[in-house]
Formats: C-alpha cells, structure tokens, sequence
C-alpha cells in the first residue's frame, strides 16, 4: 500500500482551514499536516474545549482528508534562541509577552509541551517543528570557538528539551525536528550530537526534508539509513544548488528566496535536484509507513499549480515494497 501523500499548511497559513481543506483534496491531496499558526489548529483551544478538536477532525473528515501531524516550527524556534525583534512576528502574544528573552523562551517550552497535549487530544503521534539554537551564530568559528562552548550550546539544548520530551512521553506522542539550518542540529553530525545531549529520548526524533541537506553537501540518503529508527515524519521538498551566477555562495548572501544570484533555491517537488527516487528506496529499506508530506516552497511557480504537480509527482514516485523476494519464484 501506497504512503498518504499530505500537503504542510505552513506555507498557506493565509487560508482559513475551510478553504484550504477541501483546495488540498481537489489538488489531490490525502491529508494535512496542520500547522499551528493561522487558525489551522490553536493549541490552547484544543486543551481549552474537546469540541474544538471534535470540529477540526469533522471539518478535515467533511473533506475526506486525514491528520498524521502537526506543526509547531514557530514556537518551537524560540525555546533555544537568542531572542530579537524577529521573534515578535512569528508567536503568539501570549507567547512573546514583554519580550524578555528568558520569558520568552521559558513560556515557548510551555507551548510546545502544550502542543504534545493537544496533538494527543486531536489523536496524532508526530508533532514536527523546530527547537532553535543558542549557538548557531557561531557556525562559522571565528572568533576561535572551541568545542567545550559549543558542548554549553547541547547542553542548554539538553536542559531545556528534556522537560519537554518527557510531557511528549507522558501522552505517548513523538517530536520530530525539521534537521534545518539556525537548528540546534543542521546535518548529520550535529543530528548525532544532539540525540546524544537528550540522552537518546525515545521522543525525539526527525522530520526528515531532503531541501536542506542536499545544497550543504550532506548525503540526505546516508541521512535516513543512519537514522531510520528516529525518522517519524518526511517532508518532500526539492531544492537546486550551483546555479546562481558566482556571487553568492552557500551562506547566502543576505539574498532572498528568487533571487537569481542565489547559489540554492527551493523548487517545487520534481524540478529541483533532490534525487525522491533514492529517499523512496530508502524510505521502504528503513520500514517507513508514514505520510510523504508536501512542504511546497518555490518563489517562482504559484502556489495552487506546484502543489497540485507536487502531490501527483509524489503519488507516482512512491512504491510499496515486495511481499517477496523477486526472485523467489526461482525456488521448488
């Protein structure tokens, strides 16, 4: 059987659920993966009333669509940054308060602890999202960073994610970190070392998105078989890289999203560089049967044509894997 292929409502927070619902299964869609911010799922409501999670499910059920996830990449930010004015835009009030970083911070960990009771009164397993870091500015090491001060960053990662992890336990849902730049883990090795610091939780794992491996360099297959007990959600998401015009390197530039001088872009499922054919082959190798969950980003292809592309893209990529060997029919 074929993986529910489900459309990320980050990047269509604009739209209200009712709208976007019944869009997603016309673009052929099975399912979302709803975010936490728009009104696609408010946290406090949903431990506030049952109700609320009772209309969220009906409203998705009256679209003949499922939920394997939701998403809490926002506030989840907040918990280990260093916090600035950008913060503001990006939580809620109740979340940024007055602003103080350490306020700020603590009342994000509440949130995200919410969320793992709230995705279990909603009745999923798998919140995705970010964890934030206090030492991704050093990720180019000048001044000379030692490893003793990026040892503090795991550790108050550590110390502030554990508690956590341990209410995710409580009501037996998973937390999968986008593997993401300005994250306390970007790659495969600071993946390693950020599983280490929590100490292996049984919660913790990864939201697996090809897009920001592939133009860093990182095996992104190498990704899913070193870690294939701990992928608990797929985001396909397709990115090229090498194609600017020599001006701005991997870091960027302080360019945005389109910019044609850009070394990497994000595309949209299939015209990019990511090779879906390997994560699929990967994906049935390490017993993968959750959704593939289409993060559409691409700054130059409207929104409701890549999505609708990404979706049939996915459908026809995806494979179950054999019942038998195939050349078992070799045997007497």
């Amino acid at each position: 059987m074929q993986r529910a292929v489900t459309l990320f409502t980050g990047q269509w927070a604009d739209l209200p659920l009712a709208e976007l619902a019944p869009l997603a299964k016309q673009m052929g869609y099975d399912g979302l993966e709803l975010a936490c911010w728009g009104d696609h799922f408010d946290v406090q409501e949903a431990l506030a009333s049952e109700a609320y999670c009772r209309e969220r499910r009906k409203l998705l059920e009256s679209a003949g669509l499922q939920c394997f996830a939701i998403a809490t990449h926002l506030v989840g930010q907040a918990v280990c940054d260093p916090i600035d004015e950008r913060h503001k835009g990006i939580l809620p009030p109740y979340v940024w308060g007055d602003g103080d970083p350490e306020g700020v911070r603590q009342r994000a960990a509440k949130e995200v602890q919410d969320t793992a009771r709230a995705a279990a009164r909603l009745g999923v397993k798998t919140v995705t999202g970010f964890t934030g870091s206090s030492v991704w500015a050093s990720l180019y090491a000048f001044p000379p960073t030692s490893q003793a001060y990026w040892d503090r960053g795991f550790a108050d990662f550590a110390q502030r994610w554990l508690p956590i992890l341990d209410v995710f336990d409580q009501v037996d849902v998973n937390f999968a970190l986008e593997v993401h730049p300005t994250e306390i883990a970007f790659d495969s090795a600071s993946s390693e070392r950020a599983l280490a610091a929590v100490n292996g939780h049984r919660r913790f794992g990864f939201n697996f998105d090809p897009s920001h491996l592939g133009y860093q360099g990182v095996d992104y297959v190498g990704f899913l078989r070193r870690f294939g007990d701990r992928i608990f959600n797929v985001h396909m998401k397709d990115a090229w890289w090498g194609k600017g015009d020599g001006s701005v390197g991997v870091f960027g530039g302080h360019t945005s999203f389109g910019d044609s001088r850009r070394y990497w872009d994000f595309r949209s499922v299939g015209r990019g560089m990511v090779d879906f054919e390997a994560i699929i082959v990967a994906l049935n190798d390490i017993h993968y049967h959750g959704p593939l969950s289409v993060e559409w980003e691409d700054a130059r292809m409207d929104r409701v044509f890549g999505a609708k592309e990404s979706a049939a893209y996915c459908r026809r990529l995806d494979f179950a894997p054999p019942a038998a060997a195939f050349d078992s029919a070799f045997e007497r």
